[in-house]
């Protein structure tokens, strides 16, 4: 099939090289339908709620073709295609694809029982959840804890900061230990960084900022719990931990296994599909996604998805408004990439010298900043190559620089639901639970409070 595929598009004049276009061609109004997108998930939700609820999905659709519609007009359909192409196969499939299967694998562990929700237990959890991160992914870790914390908070007053840190915890800095953590890292294992380099110097930046978030939400939460008093009556009483579908764990050791598998199995086979490379392991990877989570769907007990209320609406909602995201941020991820030819040249010369030698810090902040809106995986290969590229030599005579890159991406996408996969999808399963989750700004303002404060003492600490 794939093979006929691409000898159908070779018929094509110029759809081989597609998806190289240029982002030197590029003037930062091509990027204006990606701010026109998160500027719709930011404020339909306030001003017309259900609205938004119910044609997220075609809105989202609008700004795609907001881009796509004048790219063909300007630059032909070959260039667009080969976008929408590169968008899709390289990045949003896998993305989608781990997502999935993860989210119905972790659907089929049901926790019993009920944890009472006190500062103490809630902290206890939000460490627990960031050690397993970096065992077993962010969104892996995500998918397993947020819905036995929901449950023990089910019947608190507040509520909402317990969600929002286990965002910034768990979804995020947790994952910052080893490559299995946050897809960043991956990414940079891909690229030749050692395995145990990400272990050994990611170790106190993650540890650093971790202690002090777990100490801040203590605070926090232990305030509101005082000022509750009297709790309500607690629609699930604490009761002995049981646990069902066990069996699950296993399958999500074969998720990891097969993301693990993709990245070191390379037997040299791939497919040129408009310019995008399409690699044999990566689809192998793919296959196996699909079927780990046929094989939990289809043996897994319906008694124990239906005790985790279980459903596709989360997912759905994040597969929906990803789509458009990985095709709307095209233009600007193109733009990033053309460096100092690029009409983003001035933040790319601010992450060096006038003698040409890389300011740390700033590689921290540029490659943060950008992670929250552009995805964090992306934006690390870019900042990534622009340093120098050469894995060896970024782990030795560069380690403070790409020390910089990494914990810039994996910290920083925690500052928006849209910075790493993760936080709309804990947001989408927490308001599918009743949860009253912050707006697109109003989680930034609970970001910025807690978060920024925590990154100028990093920059201080450790560049």
């Amino acid at each position: 099939m794939i093979k006929k595929l691409t000898w159908l598009l070779a018929l094509l004049p110029g759809l081989a090289m597609a998806a190289d276009f240029d982002g030197a061609q590029l003037s930062l109004l091509w990027a204006a339908p990606f701010a026109g997108l998160l500027l719709s998930i930011a404020l339909f939700p306030i001003f017309a709620p259900a609205f938004w609820h119910h044609h997220f999905g075609k809105i989202s659709a609008f700004w795609a073709a907001a881009f796509l519609l004048p790219f063909i007009t300007s630059y032909g359909m070959a260039p667009a295609a080969g976008i929408v192409v590169h968008a899709m196969l390289a990045e949003y499939i896998p993305f989608i694809l781990i997502l999935f299967a993860l989210y119905t694998v972790s659907g089929g562990i049901l926790v019993s029982g009920n944890l009472h929700g006190s500062p103490k237990m809630n902290t206890g959890i939000l460490a627990l959840g960031a050690v397993m991160a970096s065992l077993m992914g962010t969104t892996g870790a995500a998918m397993l804890l947020i819905r036995p914390l929901l449950k023990a908070n089910d019947n608190r007053l507040h509520n909402v900061h317990v969600v929002v840190f286990f965002i910034f915890l768990v979804a995020n800095i947790g994952g910052g230990l080893t490559p299995l953590g946050d897809p960043p890292l991956f990414l940079g294992f891909l690229k030749g960084v050692d395995f145990m380099w990400t272990v050994e110097h990611m170790m106190w930046p993650v540890l650093f900022a971790a202690a002090i978030l777990l100490a801040m939400f203590y605070a926090i939460d232990s305030y509101y719990y005082k000022k509750e008093g009297v709790l309500p009556v607690d629609r699930t009483p604490d009761s002995k931990i049981e646990f069902f579908g066990l069996w699950n764990f296993g399958l999500i050791g074969a998720i990891i296994a097969c993301v693990v598998m993709s990245g070191i199995w390379k037997p040299g086979i791939e497919w040129n599909i408009m310019g995008t490379h399409v690699e044999l392991q990566n689809i192998v990877r793919d296959v196996l996604l699909v079927l780990i989570a046929i094989i939990s769907l289809k043996f897994t007990k319906k008694e124990i998805r239906a005790g985790n209320d279980f459903n596709w609406g989360p997912i759905l909602e994040v597969a929906k408004l990803f789509a458009a995201i990985f095709i709307a941020m095209a233009p600007a991820i193109a733009i990033l990439r053309a460096g100092e030819a690029g009409q983003m040249a001035s933040l790319v010369k601010m992450v060096s010298s006038p003698d040409g030698m890389p300011i740390d810090y700033m590689y921290f902040w540029m490659t943060g900043l950008l992670s929250a809106f552009l995805d964090n995986a992306p934006t690390y290969l870019v900042f990534f190559n622009l340093a120098s590229g050469d894995a060896a030599h970024l782990m030795t005579t560069m380690a403070s620089t790409l020390l910089a890159i990494s914990c810039g991406a994996v910290f920083m996408g925690a500052l928006s639901y849209i910075g790493n996969a993760p936080n709309f999808m804990v947001k989408a399963v927490a308001e599918d639970r009743g949860v009253k989750m912050p707006s697109f700004f109003g989680y930034m303002a609970w970001s910025c409070v807690c978060l920024l404060p925590v990154f100028v003492l990093m920059t201080l600490v450790f560049f």
